[in-house]
């Protein structure tokens, strides 16, 4: 496990003041095989968003097919064109199962009632680490997915196509999508998962809703503290200049800064009240300063208005408003 550094700057604080050691913690006897399983599938999560981020889709050949109706070559070529493409867009949503797993195992490793929430973070650096990395994925794929319409007009394609192809030739090899797995129930999930504006993210809020209403060790209160927690310790390893010197990588900067912005969503998304209230939690004034001091040039600060929940409502403060301005 990573060294802790825990001290007390001001007693009166609600920062959680401890250093975790994001680049170097390793799991415990007790965590390896938690570790080792949600170590795979972050595996499979760079390769998804390597993937994505080089998705060029079939753009060309769907116009072509749709400016000229009667050519059969046209809508042969669109149609292998975005099948193509559809087996990785499938690959997409096959992983969001897969993330709805692992999020559900690291919950109870992370939130469970046997510590206290800095207890499991302090203790669990490493587990803790993986958590960070999958939401620094859950915003890296959404934003990828946000800046490729392809990715929507490819699947949309694919099913007004393939419908056609049914009604044309029912027993046809139009059909043989069901093989591959893409039947109509999967073709609907998989339209709204892709209708989202960040379908990562939604999943993974909605995992973890979930999974505090349906497991009795780890509450509404035990998950949204962790939360809240998470985001005090990143926040406070940037601003704290002695912790932001001992990270060896400058890009753990970005990527603590990164994970302090999904934390946020996160419990934003999962606690009824979210994250822009006057609570004893949550002082999101002090996060938008963190990000408009050190992330201006990114758009961290407009995601984390925007794919809030709660910051629109009326139960929003002016000045946690103004703060993002």
């Amino acid at each position: 496990m990573g060294k802790l550094l825990s001290v007390l700057r001001n007693p009166g604080s609600k920062d959680a003041d401890v250093f975790v050691d994001f680049e170097n913690a390793q799991p415990t006897e007790i965590e390896e095989e938690t570790y080792r399983n949600v170590e795979n599938v972050l595996k499979q999560a760079k390769a998804i968003l390597v993937d994505l981020q080089a998705y060029k889709g079939a753009m060309v050949e769907i116009r072509e097919a749709i400016n000229n109706p009667q050519s059969e070559e046209a809508q042969k070529n669109a149609w292998e064109a975005v099948q193509t493409h559809v087996v990785n867009l499938k690959s997409y949503y096959d992983f969001s199962k897969e993330l709805e797993n692992i999020v559900s195992l690291l919950l109870i490793q992370l939130c469970s009632r046997d510590m206290t929430s800095m207890e499991h973070l302090e203790r669990q650096q490493a587990l803790f680490r993986q958590f960070a990395e999958i939401l620094d994925f859950t915003l890296s794929f959404d934003e990828a997915k946000m800046t490729t319409p392809s990715v929507q007009n490819d699947f949309s394609y694919y099913r007004r196509r393939a419908n056609q192809i049914k009604m044309l030739s029912p027993d046809g090899p139009g059909n043989e999508e069901a093989d591959e797995g893409m039947t109509s129930e999967v073709q609907g999930r998989m339209s709204l998962f892709f209708a989202e504006s960040r379908p990562m993210m939604k999943c993974v809020s909605d995992t973890t809703s979930r999974f505090v209403a349906e497991h009795d060790d780890v509450t509404l209160e035990n998950a949204t503290e962790t939360l809240a927690k998470m985001a005090a310790i990143c926040r406070v390893m940037i601003t704290a200049h002695d912790y932001r010197e001992r990270l060896a990588n400058g890009e753990t900067v970005m990527f603590i800064l990164r994970v302090m912005v999904g934390v946020l969503i996160l419990y934003d998304h999962v606690h009824p009240d979210g994250a822009f209230v006057k609570n004893h939690r949550i002082e999101m004034e002090k996060y938008a300063k963190v990000l408009k001091q050190y992330a201006a040039d990114t758009n961290l600060l407009d995601a984390l208005k925007y794919t809030s929940k709660h910051f629109s409502d009326s139960t929003t403060p002016d000045s946690i408003k103004k703060s993002f301005s």
